[in-house]
């Protein structure tokens, strides 16, 4: 359709460097071989900066030529329909794709994050507790059945689930080894490594920007 431009902060604090979501649409399109730029936002200022593309105010967001999309998961959703590398073409793989994609964003990551800002906020009687450990069972009794979520090879599913999973204080949750070494595979390819490497060498070059600024 046109130039992938995908959207990220100029600058995060260190602690969640290498983490920020733009990783995954980066991650999505290293896998895919497909080009793309990075494009920033300043992080200060963020909450309003940029809500005509956001309306959250959040990142990342893609643009595909003139097609504007915001949300990590439709961003990923739409590089997969570009690449079969992503998303099988047969529709048996790719619903199955599909299926797994969105497991990873309704029923994993919308129980660890908020699981986590309690955790992060010093709960000591956590309420989420017992959901994070049951969903993440489940998932260690799949993981322990097969090495991929879908299609029998790696898809944009296990890019997200994955990403979802290696949250530090997500990934020690628990004795689950079929996880952890499914979270160690994925983590290895090159792409990831290549994603994660540019977008921590971005906010590093900004801290001195910064640190001339003030």
């Amino acid at each position: 359709m046109g130039e992938l431009i995908v959207w990220a902060y100029d600058w995060v604090p260190e602690g969640p460097r290498g983490f920020v979501r733009d990783l995954r649409l980066r991650w999505a399109c290293e896998e895919a071989g497909l080009d793309y730029d990075v494009r920033t936002i300043p992080f200060d200022g963020r909450e309003t900066n940029h809500l005509a593309r956001q309306p959250f105010g959040q990142i990342p967001f893609l643009n595909d030529g003139d097609l504007e999309i915001f949300e990590s998961g439709a961003g990923l959703l739409h590089l997969a329909r570009k690449s079969e590398r992503l998303m099988p073409r047969d529709p048996a793989g790719e619903a199955e794709t599909l299926q797994w994609t969105i497991a990873a964003l309704n029923s994993v990551e919308m129980v660890t994050v908020p699981w986590w800002f309690l955790r992060m906020g010093g709960d000591t009687d956590n309420k989420l507790n017992g959901w994070v450990g049951q969903r993440l069972g489940h998932l260690e009794r799949v993981l322990g059945e097969r090495e991929w979520l879908a299609a029998g090879r790696f898809t944009v599913a296990d890019l997200l689930m994955a990403d979802v999973l290696r949250v530090p204080d997500v990934r020690a949750y628990g004795d689950r080894p079929a996880t952890e070494a499914y979270v160690a595979r994925i983590t290895d390819r090159p792409a990831f490594r290549k994603a994660q490497s540019d977008q921590i060498r971005l906010f590093e070059a900004a801290d001195g920007k910064r640190t001339e600024a003030n």
